[in-house]
């Protein structure tokens, strides 16, 4: 069983920039990929970016050039580098892996940017 836990996000201007982390713990070898997801209040939740466990990167067209997906596997830690922040941005991002017996989902951690 994998345990997802999200943190750094916060409220800053437009055009700024803020680092969300997601610690994974428990069966953290069974991981194939490790992704980010946003909801924006009353949207659906939609992708972000995504790491495999080989170390490919996608983004959705959306944050492509601004944001960066990464991990230090050292510290069992996905990270997502967010500049040039927009008003657009603000939504809870959500942490989430996918490994063979399923797919686990952090708490979520708010990012609010103001114009």
């Amino acid at each position: 069983q994998v345990q997802l836990v999200e943190s750094g996000g916060g409220l800053v201007q437009a055009g700024g920039s803020l680092r969300l982390s997601c610690a994974a713990s428990g069966n953290i070898a069974s991981i194939n990929v490790m992704g980010w997801y946003r909801q924006a209040p009353g949207k659906q939740r939609k992708w972000v970016a995504a790491i495999t466990s080989g170390g490919t990167t996608s983004y959705a067209d959306s944050v492509k050039g601004r944001f960066t997906i990464s991990r230090d596997n050292a510290k069992s830690t996905v990270y997502l580098q967010m500049n040039s922040l927009k008003p657009e941005d603000t939504a809870v991002y959500y942490c989430q892996s996918i490994q063979p017996v399923g797919t686990t989902w952090g708490q979520g951690t708010q990012v609010t940017v103001s114009s």
